[in-house]
C-alpha cells in the first residue's frame, strides 16, 4: 500500500495483511476464499440493482438506465469465433467508451462466451458493481443483478493461466474458484499483484482514462472495496472481428 505501512507485532507487514484480506474478499459471488493472495470475485457488500441511487457524478458520467434483460442459458455456447482472427470489444458506458483487443488465440472459449453474451445484449444496461482502490485496483462488471452473484446460467473452464500476470489494462474473468467462469469480468487499472487464477482475455487499447476517472471518484461507502461512487452502466457492449 504505502511506504509507511507499519509492521505487526508478529513481524508481518500490516499493509500486506490488509492487502491479503482485500484480495480474499474480491470478485463473483459464491464466497470461495483462497488462502494467501488469491482473488475471490465475490459479493460481500454488493448492492441490489433496485437500490442504486443516481447522484452528481465526480467522473462526469451521465445517468444510466440500468435495466438489463437477465437472460439465462443452460449450457456454454458452441465455439463459433475464428481463433485466428483479431476481435475488438467496445464497452460503451455512461462514463465513456472503452476499447479492448480480445485474445481469441489464447482464450478462445472465454472470448467466444463474451462475444456470444454481447451479441445477446446480455451486458447492455448492466452496472459495474464493484471497485477496489486498495491492495488491488480493479473495476468489476458483467453481473446483471449488480450484486456480485449473478451469471448467465452456465460456467466454463479457465484458460490462458500459465504465467498469467495482470498489469494495468488487463481484462480478465472473475470467478469463485477453478473453472467457474460465467459473465463477470474485471478491468485492471493499476498493476495488480494477483496469482494466475483469473483468465486474462484482453487488453485495453483506448479508454483507460474512463476507468481512471471512475476509480479516482472512489467507492460509494468510502472504503477501498465496494460499489463505485459513480453509477457506472454498460449501455452497450459489442465484440466484432478486426
Amino acid at each position: 500500500m504505502n511506504s509507511g505501512a507499519r509492521m505487526r507485532a508478529d513481524g508481518r507487514n500490516e499493509g500486506a495483511a490488509r492487502r491479503r484480506g482485500m484480495i480474499r474478499r474480491l470478485l463473483p459471488g459464491l464466497g470461495v476464499l483462497v488462502a494467501g493472495a488469491a482473488l475471490t470475485l465475490y459479493a460481500a457488500g454488493g448492492v441490489s440493482a433496485q437500490t442504486w441511487q443516481l447522484r452528481q457524478s465526480p467522473a462526469g458520467c451521465v445517468p444510466g438506465q440500468g435495466v438489463p434483460n437477465g437472460k439465462q442459458w443452460q449450457a456454454e455456447p458452441p465455439l463459433t469465433i475464428d481463433t485466428t482472427t483479431d476481435y475488438t470489444a467496445a464497452l460503451e458506458t455512461n462514463c465513456g467508451t472503452i476499447l479492448i483487443a480480445l485474445d481469441a488465440a489464447r482464450a478462445p472459449r472465454t472470448v467466444n462466451s463474451f462475444a456470444f453474451l454481447a451479441s445477446e445484449q446480455y451486458f447492455d444496461q448492466t452496472r459495474c458493481h464493484r471497485l477496489t482502490t486498495e491492495g488491488i485496483h480493479v473495476l468489476q462488471c458483467g453481473d446483471p443483478t449488480a450484486t456480485g452473484t449473478g451469471g448467465p446460467g452456465y460456467r466454463f473452464p479457465d484458460e490462458n493461466l500459465v504465467g498469467a500476470t495482470y498489469p494495468a489494462g488487463t481484462l480478465a474473468m472473475a470467478n469463485s474458484g477453478p473453472n467457474t467462469n460465467g459473465s463477470q469480468f474485471f478491468l485492471v487499472y493499476r498493476d495488480a499483484p494477483l496469482p494466475p487464477n483469473y483468465t486474462p482475455f484482453g487488453r485495453v487499447t483506448a479508454g483507460m482514462d474512463v476507468i481512471d476517472r471512475i476509480a479516482a471518484a472512489g467507492v460509494r461507502d468510502g472504503s477501498g472495496d465496494g460499489s463505485p461512487l459513480d453509477d457506472v452502466v454498460l449501455t452497450r457492449v459489442s465484440a466484432t472481428r478486426g
